[in-house]
């Protein structure tokens, strides 16, 4: 007799904290940057998240990063947190809508596949294809009202994607510190250094956040950066590397949904198409991985 399925209620759950939090989370940066400045709030976040998550590795027995992990995590965090969360955080301060932005990070898995060929890998028909729609993707959103009205807003966002790519693939190359640690001291690095250019340029609390800013916040901390990082931990391990990052086909979505029901935002015509269009990228370059067969029990997909 095959042996039972372990632990389906967590693999759901799972999925739906990747789905609904990480899509979520774009929301909740649009309310918390209307009485935050952008990257005092991106650094306050992942200083605290990292804190938390540092000290409960810490707590579980779980080594200190020596200092050529902290290099390596510092490095990482600097492109994923620092440039990446950091510009998109800037981007939604700028106006561009929260569901624009998630739908403009959706194209990480481009970036991905381009940076990739700098490491010496290799694309398969299929995900070139992929590569180009997704670009005309990326024109078409470019030509919605959104992104037409701020285009510093475009542009930080295309960086945000860009950062977030080359430091996924750089990062499969550093010795970074084992597990949830790695998260932690990327956390805490990326946010220190955004509080270092929250600074540097100038930004200032000219009044006390709002209750919703309180709890925007608080949402980011514990739901966006320890929850759902965790959750996509778990799914790494126990599912397929395409089915764990099936997130970027859905969360476009969820932001829209919610950026309309709950901060009157509006998408035009033109973003609509393009979200079909880079949700079609990226399934296509997704369908490889699933067609490969899943890593033995034990194992940690990388």
């Amino acid at each position: 007799m095959p042996a039972p399925r372990r632990f389906p209620l967590v693999l759901i759950g799972a999925f739906l904290a990747l789905y609904l939090v990480w899509g979520s989370t774009y929301l909740f940066i649009r309310i918390g940057v209307e009485s935050w400045p952008p990257m005092l709030m991106a650094g306050v976040r992942f200083v605290i998240a990292g804190s938390l998550l540092y000290g409960f590795m810490r707590w579980r027995g779980a080594p200190a990063p020596t200092w050529v992990q902290w290099r390596a995590a510092g490095a990482v965090g600097f492109l994923l947190l620092s440039c990446g969360n950091g510009a998109v955080t800037v981007a939604e301060h700028a106006g561009v809508a929260s569901g624009v932005a998630a739908l403009a990070v959706a194209t990480v898995p481009l970036f991905t596949l381009l940076f990739g060929l700098m490491f010496g890998y290799r694309n398969s028909t299929l995900e070139w294809a992929g590569i180009a729609l997704g670009l005309l993707g990326i024109a078409l959103l470019n030509l919605g009202s959104n992104l037409q009205a701020s285009p510093m807003g475009a542009a930080l966002l295309i960086f945000a994607a860009a950062s977030w790519a080359f430091g996924s693939v750089w990062s499969k190359r550093l010795p970074m510190p084992q597990g949830p640690m790695a998260s932690a001291a990327q956390m805490l690095v990326g946010g220190a250094v955004l509080l270092v250019g929250s600074l540097l340029s100038g930004e200032r609390m000219t009044h006390m956040p709002t209750v919703a800013g309180w709890g925007a916040l608080a949402y980011l901390v514990f739901f966006g950066s320890i929850l759902a990082f965790s959750a996509y931990l778990y799914l790494l391990k126990h599912v397929r590397p395409a089915a764990a990052t099936s997130y970027a086909y859905v969360n476009p979505a969820v932001a829209v949904l919610l950026g309309i029901a709950f901060a009157g935002e509006h998408i035009g015509a033109e973003e609509c198409v393009a979200m079909a269009v880079i949700i079609g990228a990226v399934v296509l370059i997704g369908l490889p991985q699933w067609r490969k067969a899943p890593p033995a029990t034990g194992e940690t997909c990388k």
